[in-house]
């Protein structure tokens, strides 16, 4: 009779040494599964374009048949130079971030205007629409975009926008010898967008 009870004793050592094992790596896998549904949430919402104010900035908006491949967070600053009568812009000089907090460096923004991603795709841009929805503040930007074929964050990319822009903006007082540059802080988003059939 005590054969029984000491094979269910076995058992439940057995059972709960597992589970011990087991619980671990459960936990781990829940974490997991959890970061990465909240890492496909983040990834959803910048894959979604930016809401502009309305009407001042309806030229900004991409047309239909394009869709957001990427989404970069800029900080950086803009360059002037002094002409003798007034602040001639001169380039942008920014390093772009995958997030909000600026930690993770993606790519970088310089004269062109051109973004280059850390794989080593280019795209640069030609001014087509803007707005100024604030004072004190560079305008937003729709662009036409031209990047090479092939692989890449920035490679065949039909239109990029600059939103939610941060200073920026020429000083407001006269330069100290022509030729004399200012390096203006700023900050930004860039949306980056593809053919909706690619």
């Amino acid at each position: 009779m005590n054969t029984p009870t000491h094979t269910s004793t076995h058992h439940r050592h057995t059972l709960a040494n597992k589970l011990n094992l087991m619980l671990p790596a459960l936990a781990l896998a829940l974490a997991m599964s959890t970061a990465t549904t909240r890492a496909d949430d983040d990834d959803h919402q910048r894959r979604q374009p930016p809401e502009l104010p309305a009407p001042v900035c309806d030229s900004v908006n991409v047309p239909e048949g394009n869709r957001v491949s990427s989404h970069a967070y800029a900080l950086g600053v803009q360059i002037y130079r002094w002409s003798g009568t007034n602040w001639v812009f001169v380039a942008p000089e920014a390093t772009l971030f995958a997030d909000p907090c600026y930690e993770e460096a993606v790519g970088i923004h310089y004269a062109g205007p051109t973004w280059e991603a850390n794989d080593g795709s280019k795209v640069t841009g030609v001014r087509i629409a803007d707005c100024k929805p604030y004072r004190g503040a560079i305008p937003w930007l729709r662009l036409g975009a031209t990047s090479a074929p092939g692989h890449g964050k920035f490679a065949r990319l039909t239109f990029i926008q600059r939103v939610n822009t941060i200073g920026g903006t020429a000083p407001a007082e006269p330069g100290a010898f022509i030729g004399d540059e200012a390096r203006v802080p700023y900050a930004a988003e860039y949306y980056f967008y593809r053919a909706t059939r690619q």
